[in-house]
């Protein structure tokens, strides 16, 4: 039996809302071995993350990695964790807040702005109960994932249905599935890599670096390495870049089974190898630094590239709150808000007699 949970008081004539959430993958609290514990625990557990049956999947989560894993990883979050705290954490927060101010300078401003994360604090659960509480009747979900993938992007649509189960009263929800293909998007990046040219000049590679899935996940039909190709196509064109100047590679491999290929560290040790002394390194499937970027990519990479041979790594940061990017969303996001934004609002007058009309048939506000 379905247990719904009570709804917060309503208040006849309260005028209704419209907001958007954004919504990132997610950060521990603390880079501590006990605040990655729970953390990796709820990621982990996800079966769109790991589709590894239950009866084999429990055993090694809960008898090997969560004993293992939490200690290695709070050293790698400790390197990257800063005084605002996580990284991932720190930019969504910064993205939102941009977003609400290039809206209201838009003339959008009474638009309600929230970011969530998937997995860890704050929860999805908790911002859609504060946009509810806050009279959204209407809310345009953002998952931060530009390339679709049913482990990033689904995992998110999963997690609304789960929460919007337990009300009664349910808002309208509409979702952006990727959009790693936009034209402000893949601006937003060239003008990134152009910037970052103008100040360190041009290396003879561009490795763009995206997050690694299983390959069973692609041979199953997951799209994401077909958008993942799209948007570097996209930007090598953009950037007027030659073809055999730009390099498309996976990061963040984990366990045994076959990764999308090629990886990133082997390749770039790879292009060391064969005499490439410069590359610029760029994360297209991310919008915010976080651990796999500025750890995985910015330290560990760095250091593989030069030890075989490199002589210049450099870093192109994630958009963050780049003005481009931030633009970019907005207007990402006016195109999916649609005719919600054009639908006529009651004004307070209707608004005050809806009131009074339900006061006199019983109702307490």
């Amino acid at each position: 039996m379905t247990r719904f949970w009570q709804e917060p008081a309503y208040v006849h004539g309260t005028p209704p809302r419209t907001g958007i959430l954004l919504v990132n993958l997610g950060t521990p609290a603390a880079p501590t071995a006990d605040a990655l514990r729970p953390y990796l625990r709820q990621f982990l557990s996800d079966p769109r993350v790991v589709e590894i049956p239950r009866l084999i999947w429990w055993p090694i989560l809960h008898g090997i990695i969560l004993r293992t894993r939490p200690a290695k990883s709070a050293k790698k979050y400790a390197s990257v964790w800063t005084a605002e705290g996580s990284p991932l954490k720190a930019h969504t927060e910064k993205q939102a807040k941009l977003l609400a101010g290039f809206l209201t300078n838009a003339g959008q401003g009474d638009l309600l702005v929230s970011w969530a994360m998937r997995y860890g604090a704050p929860s999805i659960r908790s911002r859609l109960d504060d946009m509810r509480t806050q009279g959204c009747t209407r809310i345009l979900v953002v998952p931060l994932y530009p390339q679709f993938s049913a482990s990033t992007t689904a995992t998110v649509i999963d997690e609304v249905a789960e929460c919007l189960r337990h009300w009664r009263n349910l808002p309208e929800i509409r979702f952006i599935r990727s959009f790693g293909d936009n034209p402000g998007y893949i601006q937003a990046l060239a003008n990134a890599v152009s910037a970052h040219w103008q100040r360190h000049g041009q290396a003879e590679r561009l490795v763009l670096s995206f997050h690694g899935i299983p390959r069973r996940a692609l041979d199953l039909g997951d799209p994401y390495h077909c958008e993942c190709h799209k948007t570097a196509r996209l930007l090598g064109e953009a950037l007027k870049l030659p073809p055999e100047r730009l390099m498309i590679s996976f990061q963040s491999r984990f366990g045994k089974a076959e990764w999308l290929q090629p990886y990133t560290q082997p390749s770039l040790e790879s292009l060391a190898k064969q005499g490439i002394r410069s590359v610029d390194v760029m994360c297209p499937g991310f919008v915010s630094d976080c651990l796999e970027t500025l750890e995985e990519i910015n330290m560990e990479c760095r250091e593989a590239f030069l030890h075989a041979g490199g002589e210049r790594f450099g870093y192109i940061p994630c958009l963050n709150e780049n003005d481009d990017w931030i633009n970019a969303l907005m207007q990402l996001s006016i195109t999916h808000l649609g005719n919600w934004l054009t639908d006529a609002q009651p004004d307070r007058a209707i608004l005050s007699l809806q009131q009074t009309a339900a006061r006199k048939l019983g109702a307490d506000n």
